[in-house]
């Protein structure tokens, strides 16, 4: 136990959050599952996934089949998204030359056409053309070394970027206007391949299901308690570990959630700069603001992870206009103040969609 760490815990109403936790922590220990749960782990785009099914009636047989049937699900999108895997459509269609159409799956256009209207939305916020970028900094599939590239290199990498270079035919073709455009699909594949995991299970008769690939998860129905499915929000601590305490917990009943942060993926400069994972695509650098997370709470995967990274580049006050013109989403913006606390700021709609209470 990490009491006395949570004791400490400087978050702004986030004491109200936590006991929040615990009392929902003991009061699941303290009851007996109602309905049998079945629950099994692997891995999959470098990261850990979850899958959890209640109430169904299942045969070792059937379960293995299951398993088995999920696996493939994510290795197709695996197969797809992948920026590491050298022969997956995203790192084929990075080498290929410009102004030539490339045929790519159904699964993969629709991811596609959904970033580029996101990107539109957003006014460039949102960007799946990183790729050179993102590689430069060391965050890409070339991770040899993280450090603050040159200026020249990095004006370069930028002249490799813009989604308004990219297209997508309807015949599921893409095509780059200029030459090295690469693509990097981290922002919204293990959204999608939670989507597709969830939709397996569901046309196989499976409605109570809590699927989760890394911080992105997915819920149908109701856990083994009957009642909404409890998924926390990590707390951004400076040294992030698994197992580390929440800062809220989201009742949650045919919904997704995703959290993007600075503070699990970063390294800090000569100057003691925060550089982690999440680009602003205008300037090539990290996003630099004082947001430590933000979760959003959407009806799918896809969704709610593309928008969580949005709203990080956006920033709080922008980033807050924004979630207000999707519908069915909201978020919840954890800000990292001067003296080292952090506030909680939620939209308008994060209480109700995610079913927990505002902080005070």
């Amino acid at each position: 136990m990490r009491l006395p760490r949570l004791s400490r815990w400087p978050l702004h109403g986030a004491r109200c959050g936590l006991r929040l936790v615990l009392l929902a922590w003991s009061a699941a220990a303290q009851e007996t599952a109602q309905l049998p749960l079945v629950r099994w782990e692997g891995r999959t785009m470098g990261s850990p996934y979850t899958v959890q099914v209640v109430g169904a009636d299942l045969s070792a047989d059937r379960l293995e089949a299951l398993k088995l049937e999920v696996e493939r699900k994510l290795a197709e999108v695996t197969r797809q998204m992948s920026h590491y895997q050298a022969d997956s459509e995203l790192s084929r269609f990075n080498l290929a030359p410009a102004q030539r159409p490339f045929r790519v799956s159904a699964e993969f256009a629709r991811v596609i056409r959904f970033s580029l209207d996101l990107s539109r939305r957003s006014q460039g916020a949102f960007d799946p053309t990183l790729g050179a970028v993102i590689n430069l900094w060391g965050f890409g599939e070339q991770t040899e070394q993280r450090a603050v590239p040159d200026a020249a290199e990095l004006r370069a990498a930028l002249a490799r970027t813009g989604w308004r270079h990219l297209s997508v035919s309807e015949g599921n073709e893409l095509a780059k206007a200029i030459p090295g455009l690469a693509l990097n699909l981290s922002g919204v594949a293990k959204g999608f391949g939670v989507d597709q995991v969830v939709g397996f299970l569901r046309g196989r008769g499976l409605t109570n299901v809590y699927v989760a690939i890394a911080g992105e998860v997915r819920v149908s129905g109701h856990n083994a308690r009957r009642s909404r499915w409890r998924v926390g929000i990590s707390a951004p601590l400076e040294h992030w570990r698994e197992g580390d305490p929440m800062a809220a917990v989201a009742a949650l009943s045919n919904q997704a959630l995703s959290t993007s942060g600075d503070y699990q993926k970063f390294f800090s400069d000569a100057q003691g700069r925060r550089l982690s994972h999440l680009f602003d695509p205008r300037t090539g650098w990290p996003v630099q603001h004082n947001l430590a997370g933000v979760s959003v709470v959407a009806p799918d995967s896809l969704t709610a992870d593309a928008l969580g990274t949005t709203l990080f580049v956006l920033g709080l006050e922008r980033g807050l206009e924004f979630i207000e013109t999707w519908p069915g989403a909201a978020a919840l913006f954890i800000v990292r103040e001067a003296d080292g606390r952090f506030r909680q700021v939620l939209s308008t709609k994060f209480s109700s969609l995610a079913g927990v209470e505002p902080q005070p």
